[in-house]
């Protein structure tokens, strides 16, 4: 099946007041059905898959993410030196790791999903970890996280930009264990344009996001 299900966003994710996509550079809040799913080089200034640690004044009961050995991620420049934005990361970084989580575990009703998303951005979600389900396939690899930009409206409120190559990383059927590596015919690289709104536990959930594959923010 040479598809990549990962980056299905057209009929899984939802635009909820998000940052326009011209603010990065043009294009459209759209995606499209993808051939196999892809990852991405390391390198530069990274952090790994970790979770990163929550900061002191965060009282979330935080659930646990734990993802196979074969599902790495990695994140480029993800710290700003400012708190607040540095913050909204984290939890960006921790909302990706609870979908993959969702994936590899084949549950749609993960804890970690519905602590790191709300409201619409929740549903599609939902509907994402399903179209992996429904396709049979987990995924294995390396997918690198880069070029982050945080905009903060307030101090409960932030769109979070940033940028994925997901050309290192591939279907893996769920029963099986195959990996299809069948070269993909489009760009590697996706636009992410997230809204994230801080609760009262101090978590900052993503309420809003749309994709855009091939967007030249990202590169061709």
């Amino acid at each position: 099946m040479n598809r990549r299900p990962r980056l299905l966003a057209a009929a899984a994710l939802t635009a909820v007041a998000v940052l326009p996509l011209s603010a990065c550079g043009g294009g459209d809040d759209s995606s499209k059905d993808n051939d196999n799913i892809a990852g991405a080089d390391t390198g530069g200034d990274s952090s790994t898959s970790a979770s990163p640690s929550a900061s002191a004044s965060d009282t979330a009961d935080r659930p646990d993410i734990t993802l196979p050995e074969d599902m790495k991620s990695v994140f480029e420049g993800w710290k700003t030196g400012d708190a607040t934005k540095d913050a909204a990361l984290a939890d960006a970084e921790r909302a990706l790791g609870s979908v993959d989580d969702a994936i590899a575990r084949g549950d749609t009703k993960s804890k970690a999903l519905g602590f790191y998303y709300q409201d619409d951005a929740l549903i599609s979600e939902v509907k994402w970890v399903q179209a992996w389900l429904d396709a049979n396939i987990s995924w294995t690899g390396t997918i690198r996280y880069f070029d982050p930009q945080v905009t903060l409206s307030d101090k409960k409120t932030a769109d979070v930009i940033y940028c994925a190559d997901d050309s290192k990383a591939y279907n893996k059927d769920r029963k099986t264990g195959k990996v299809d590596k069948t070269p993909a015919s489009d760009s590697p690289y996706v636009l992410y344009n997230t809204r994230l709104e801080k609760n009262d536990d101090g978590v900052w959930v993503t309420t809003g996001l749309t994709t855009k594959r091939g967007h030249e923010r990202c590169g061709s």
